[in-house]
């Protein structure tokens, strides 16, 4: 990185700040900062919804499958996402916003108390809650990680830069932050995944073109569907999977449910985020796919293709701008993890540790 990328990449972080800062204004209530009070129209809901479920992984881990095997990654991992949340869309959006709008509960785990019972509650409270803080450190690291490999600062450097970005933009906007800071995100991503397909579609004229570059023998296998590991019971087990984690197993995916305004709109929601995961991770995935004619990775798992690939073709400036796409993925699906485990903390725990906190959100506390 030179000094333009260290611009775009330090613009993104003030400018999600910024953003943070922005939300606070509408922010009043407990269900303002935890459920953006029913007020979050459905395509910034489904959008949001749609970018908290990336990281970093899709970059490093899924690049890797991508390297290896080919469209079996969009497959067995996107494809199956966008079908549980099109059935989710029917099944689970409509209820999970009732809860809010009917009920009033600003935590996904609220209603479990009543429905059940505290035991109930609480156990799924706290392993979740803890599961969550695991799952966001993870993330951070993964970030950290990217960050190493392209500024050269170290890994405790990197987890510490991101972790106070999104500490500072989550905690002073809530929902609100977490949902308009998605929606710049998308924006980066946007340009940053047309930006890399542009610029692979460009290097196939020496490989037989956008379509005969398929026929290359480093792409061999490459056009099947389930190929190696990743074959039908594969496939059915992650589609069960996620049609319960991205349909309110996932707190944080829960929550954009409950910000609209009401059931149909959530529905809405969730069609939304269906179609974009069916569409939008062929544009990122398709770089991926012709990697091994670009590039010849480091790693047994070709988890570092899809950053070769960047540092190979795109100039400075450009090059800043896809490491900030690295970013959005997972800054969004961290901002949302965080919120949700405040909600769950603040709504579901601290009530039953602390008879003042019993009083937060009443006027009386």
């Amino acid at each position: 990185m030179n000094g333009l990328d260290w611009a775009v990449l330090i613009g993104y972080f003030a400018v999600m700040v910024g953003i943070g800062v922005w939300s606070h204004k509408r922010v009043d209530n407990v269900s303002d900062f935890f459920t953006a009070g029913g007020k979050m129209p459905w395509w910034l809901s489904g959008i949001s919804h749609h970018m908290s479920g990336y990281s970093a992984v899709m970059f490093t881990g899924y690049a890797g499958i991508a390297y290896t095997y080919g469209v079996t990654s969009f497959v067995t991992w996107s494809f199956p996402i966008a079908f549980g949340i099109a059935i989710g869309s029917k099944l689970f959006a409509p209820r999970i916003n009732r809860l809010r709008s009917r009920l009033h509960v600003a935590s996904p785990l609220e209603y479990l108390k009543n429905r059940y019972d505290l035991k109930t509650q609480q156990a799924l409270a706290w392993s979740g809650m803890l599961l969550k803080i695991v799952d966001v450190g993870a993330k951070w690291a993964a970030i950290a990680t990217l960050l190493s490999v392209f500024t050269g600062v170290s890994l405790n450097q990197g987890i510490l830069i991101t972790g106070v970005v999104t500490a500072i933009y989550c905690t002073i906007g809530g929902l609100w932050a977490d949902a308009l800071t998605e929606l710049g995100q998308f924006i980066i991503q946007l340009l940053a995944g047309i930006t890399m397909f542009i610029a692979v579609a460009a290097e196939l004229g020496d490989h037989g073109g956008f379509f005969g570059a398929w026929d290359e023998p480093e792409l061999q296998g490459h056009g099947e569907p389930l190929v190696g590991p990743y074959g039908t019971v594969f496939l059915l087990a992650f589609l069960f999977i996620k049609l319960f984690e991205y349909n309110g197993g996932m707190l944080n995916q829960a929550q954009r449910y409950m910000a609209t305004p009401n059931a149909r709109e959530a529905e809405r929601s969730a069609r939304l985020s269906a179609v974009l995961w069916l569409v939008w991770p062929v544009i990122l995935f398709f770089p991926m796919w012709m990697s091994p004619l670009l590039v010849e990775s480091q790693k047994p798992d070709g988890s570092d293709s899809y950053a070769l690939m960047t540092e190979q073709l795109l100039p400075h400036g450009l090059l800043g701008l896809v490491i900030v796409g690295f970013f959005s993925h997972t800054m969004a699906m961290c901002s949302s993890d965080a919120n949700a485990i405040a909600a769950v903390f603040t709504r579901d725990v601290a009530p039953v540790l602390s008879e003042k906190a019993r009083l937060w959100g009443t006027g009386r506390g």
